[in-house]
């Protein structure tokens, strides 16, 4: 029987139809990710010519910049989605603001200069190369190498703690938005807190606000633990979960077992579940499958969250129904892809 579930955390339904997964054509097909082209690969060491200058390299042995010796390196995105020109204004959209401005007592014209609004893309999009070496995806990446460049992800989210949110994906594979194959993560500093995490964060507030102060997610974790259907592995200070509400098949999370609102925070041992989810996703389906994954961390000020890392697989089709209602279907339920996944080697 299908099930219409409810995301404890973002409040976003999704509805869980295990039937549907037996239909033809219901799992994309996964090969193995090509090999990279070492020559004109800009993210290789050796390359750096190929790159802006960096912004931050991590050189354990020291060496000149934009030179080899580094093991994760950050650079300035070549084709930012946000203007760093902090400060200068767009004069069309200044123009725009001062019409708005000026229009006078609302009226049937006044309402319609409010329906277009614009103000310029603002913050800092960087991307974080995790590795020297040519490798497409985290799951190829060895266990001191994904645990250094998670402590690179997180020493950039420092850098941009005065911004008002700190977004950082990964994008893997060309069906998931990758525009290069060397593995790198992006990240975005943001002046504004998005509508989708704002949402969040009002969940964690209410929750406190209901239970008396109890943190939303540790609650969720202890319960998820206690019932052991949706965990794939469990660490001292972090668990990798199925989410209840699973908007893709074998969608994953990295959570803590002692929640702290920024990922800052987040304990090394995170890196290790997330290695391990990459892995028996890569297991599972004899390759490293197309996914995106995104951090979550505290908005400023917000005291009252947690950190998390989303795994999703895109081995399922978003169609009609994502797109026109937000709505997702999900042909594996949770407890199943959990179940299967415990079952996987990842290590």
């Amino acid at each position: 029987m299908s099930e219409l579930r409810v995301d404890p955390l973002t409040g976003e339904k999704a509805i869980i139809a295990a039937e549907r997964g037996r239909r033809p054509g219901g799992l994309a097909q996964v090969e193995p990710p090509p090999p990279i082209d070492r020559q004109s690969d800009p993210f290789a060491e050796g390359n750096e010519h190929l790159t802006p200058p960096e912004l931050y390299a991590l050189r354990p042995n020291g060496g000149p910049s934009n030179g080899p010796g580094w093991q994760v390196r950050v650079l300035p995105n070549l084709f930012p989605a946000l203007d760093h020109r902090e400060g200068e204004e767009d004069p069309a959209l200044a123009e725009a603001e001062r019409r708005r401005r000026s229009a006078g007592p609302l009226s049937s014209h006044n309402l319609r200069l409010e329906l277009f609004s614009a103000q310029p893309a603002l913050g800092s999009h960087e991307v974080i190369v995790n590795s020297p070496r040519c490798v497409a995806t985290l799951a190829q990446l060895t266990e001191e190498e994904l645990a250094t460049a998670f402590a690179v992800w997180q020493e950039r989210f420092r850098s941009h703690r005065d911004s008002a949110y700190v977004q950082l994906i990964v994008n893997e594979r060309r069906e998931a938005g990758a525009s290069l194959p060397h593995t790198h993560a992006q990240l975005f500093a943001l002046p504004f807190v998005p509508a989708q995490l704002a949402r969040e964060r009002e969940r964690y507030y209410a929750y406190a606000q209901r239970s008396g102060g109890d943190n939303l997610m540790a609650d969720l974790v202890a319960e998820e633990l206690r019932l052991g259907e949706r965990v794939v592995a469990v660490g001292e200070q972090t668990a990798l979960l199925a989410p209840y509400a699973s908007r893709l098949p074998y969608e994953l999370m990295v959570v803590p077992r002692r929640p702290a609102p920024r990922f800052e925070e987040a304990p090394a041992e995170a890196a290790r579940l997330l290695g391990e989810g990459v892995r028996r996703l890569a297991a599972l389906f004899g390759a490293p499958p197309p996914l995106n994954i995104y951090l979550r961390t505290a908005p400023a000020g917000a005291e009252q969250f947690s950190w998390r890392i989303a795994i999703a697989p895109r081995v399922g089709q978003i169609a009609g129904l994502e797109l026109g209602a937000g709505l997702y279907l999900n042909p594996v339920s949770p407890e199943a892809a959990a179940a299967r996944l415990r079952e996987l080697q990842g290590g």
